[in-house]
């Protein structure tokens, strides 16, 4: 409740956060860099990979980016080579963007150079602990909850007691 003192011993996972974030962030620029990409740019790709081709608006609306800035990145990655634009048969208005060969490649470098600064970033932590962490995320990220109060206490334990 604003106001209120906090109780010291509650543990805030904000700053611990921010501090992870800024680690990962920075590591994925430096090995992205050199692959020609931004973290903006990955994200594109990988949105047109699990989606095929898509048009520049659905695109602009799961990036969750504004139409013009949309352009401006699909110019980046077009110029690249790493995907294409092409006018729908359908509806000749509209762009459909899909991912080209290269950019499926640079997709997977990219992802395999990731998975090494992640390595780095998160070392501490065993596989099981890992795994944990992005479910933990995940489910915050996404609002969801586990289903029922003996499946969160599964989660948390290991183990399937009562409420």
């Amino acid at each position: 409740m604003p106001g209120q003192p906090v109780d010291r011993s509650e543990r805030r996972s904000g700053a611990l956060l921010a501090h992870l974030s800024r680690r990962i962030r920075l590591r994925a620029e430096s090995v992205l860099s050199p692959l020609g990409l931004r973290p903006r740019h990955l994200v594109a790709l990988t949105v047109l990979r699990e989606g095929g081709g898509t048009s520049q608006q659905a695109l602009a609306g799961t990036l969750e980016m504004d139409g013009t800035n949309v352009v401006g990145l699909l110019n980046e990655l077009e110029a690249a080579g790493l995907v294409e634009r092409r006018r729908s048969p359908e509806d000749r208005r509209r762009h459909v963007v899909e991912l080209t060969t290269t950019g499926k490649e640079r997709l997977c470098e990219a992802e395999c150079a990731l998975a090494a600064a992640e390595d780095e970033v998160l070392g501490a932590l065993d596989p099981a602990e890992r795994d944990t962490l992005y479910e933990l995320l995940r489910r915050a990220a996404t609002g969801t909850a586990p289903a029922t109060c003996t499946e969160a206490i599964s989660e948390q334990t290991g183990a399937a007691d009562a409420c």
